[in-house]
């Protein structure tokens, strides 16, 4: 079973961040079935790594259009962003040191941290990319 499960409810509107935030979800529940299944930290570590080097691409495409734009809450969006990128490479380091296999509680966190923003913040911007002509 997903992890997490794609919703209309999540769709910003703009077709080419929907894909992305779809994508998101697909590498999280990766993540989440090899940990499942017991895959090796060799398999573990790839699809993390690839979600990480993901998000980091989603968010710095995000920026750009918050600059493009002129987004008003641009930086309180792009300071989020980097508030996930630092804690999620914190469990990243600690799984490639040895620590052991990402817990369930990363998973939970990286869902929760996910929904609640894809549905909260980045659904704020939905209306004013819109209005700039992005759909």
């Amino acid at each position: 079973m997903a992890l997490i499960s794609w919703s209309d409810s999540y769709s910003v509107k703009v077709k080419e961040i929907d894909n992305q935030h779809q994508k998101l979800v697909n590498l999280i529940n990766l993540l989440h079935d090899s940990m499942k299944e017991g895959k090796g930290k060799e398999v573990i570590g790839k699809v993390l790594t690839e979600l990480v080097n993901y998000t980091v691409y989603h968010f710095s495409y995000e920026e750009k259009l918050f600059d493009k734009y002129g987004y008003p809450d641009a930086k309180v969006h792009a300071r989020q962003h980097k508030d996930l990128v630092e804690k999620v490479s914190c469990y990243v380091k600690d799984f490639e040191s040895g620590k052991g296999v990402l817990p369930m509680e990363v998973m939970n966190f990286l869902r929760d941290w996910l929904i609640k923003h894809i549905g909260g913040d980045d659904k704020k911007y939905g209306p004013f990319f819109n209005s700039k002509g992005l759909s």
